[in-house]
């Protein structure tokens, strides 16, 4: 699918490509593109789109590099399935000097927002560079979004697990405590993969000014470009703090499953212990030798029962009195 857009009175509009040429347009975007898209878009811009598994290759040189005039930097973006599942998948951007060609296979919402955006609000894209740094800013945006819901449901998965009326009786079951735990993990891995490869590609766009001069990098787009890069550091940031309480509440989960399992193993050894001298007595009397006296005593079978109930009670009630039970 292509979706491309021009600027309008310092707003975007989406273009009608069936009236429309794409070289009139400052953002091209390709979501899956089919070969035939790829070929209009290569035929019209003259550059070479790089395919589905040139932007999975997770060297440097691979996802930053020039030719054919143009800047190609690629980023791992995440984005939200038709499940509601954090997602993340390559998207490789094509900066030209007067404009923008991204290139994805999965769908950032971040893509669709700041093209509603930049519909609404007054919003100078001059250049390659400026539709890029938009398009950024909306990606940061969005996983800023992303670790603040995560930091609520981490604060909820915390508060539960260390509730003072917490029991076993009505407690959450520790097996699904432990699943949403580690799907924590997975989003915060995936958004700090993204804010990685993001901090490289920005970083990028901020040093060597003469390299960039051919994209028409003012001054000011260099320090909306730095400001960016602060901005994606301190998440970078948050996210290694919510990484260590992921950590945390892991061990916690697992030391409270530790704790619930040496209760269970206390309660056998207790009653284990208790029903000991019961057994050893009904052990004694359950001999057959002649010459036993009881077996002749009109209570006997009464006393050999007290015995029993009495070496049951006693250590019972010591681990009462000791507080082990």
């Amino acid at each position: 699918m292509i979706a491309a857009h021009r600027t309008a009175e310092d707003r975007l509009v989406r273009m009608d490509l069936t009236r429309e040429h794409l070289r009139d347009a400052i953002w091209i975007d390709l979501r899956a593109p089919t070969v035939a898209e790829e070929d209009a878009v290569e035929a019209a811009l003259g550059i070479d789109i790089p395919t589905r598994e040139d932007m999975q290759e997770i060297e440097v040189s691979s996802r930053i590099y020039r030719e054919d005039g143009a800047l190609f930097l690629t980023a791992q973006v995440v984005a939200t399935d038709a499940a509601r599942a954090i997602e993340i998948g390559p998207v490789t951007f094509v900066v030209l000097p007067d404009r923008l060609v991204s290139v994805h296979y999965h769908h950032p919402g971040s893509f669709d927002s700041f093209a509603d955006w930049a519909s609404r609000h007054d919003t100078p894209l001059k250049c390659g560079v400026d539709a890029l740094l938009g398009l950024l800013e909306a990606v940061v945006d969005r996983l800023a979004d992303i670790l603040e819901a995560e930091a609520r449901r981490l604060d909820g998965l915390s508060r539960q697990l260390f509730a003072p009326d917490r029991g076993a009786a009505n407690g959450e079951d520790l097996s699904d405590l432990l699943r949403r735990i580690g799907l924590a993990e997975d989003v915060n891995a995936k958004a700090s993969e993204s804010l990685g490869t993001l901090v490289r590609l920005v970083g990028y766009l901020t040093v060597d000014k003469e390299a960039h001069s051919p994209l028409r990098m003012g001054q000011a787009t260099r320090t909306r470009a730095k400001t960016l890069l602060q901005d994606i550091r301190s998440l970078h940031e948050v996210v290694g703090a919510q990484a260590e309480k992921v950590r945390f509440l892991l061990d916690a989960t697992l030391g409270v499953i530790s704790i619930r399992q040496s209760d269970v193993i206390k309660i056998f050894s207790v009653v284990a212990f208790v029903f000991l001298p019961p057994t050893l007595i009904a052990s004694i009397y359950g001999m057959n030798f002649e010459h036993m006296p009881e077996l002749s005593w009109t209570w006997g079978y009464p006393m050999a029962l007290g015995l029993m109930v009495l070496s049951a009670l006693v250590p019972w009630l010591i681990f009462r009195w000791k507080k082990w039970l």
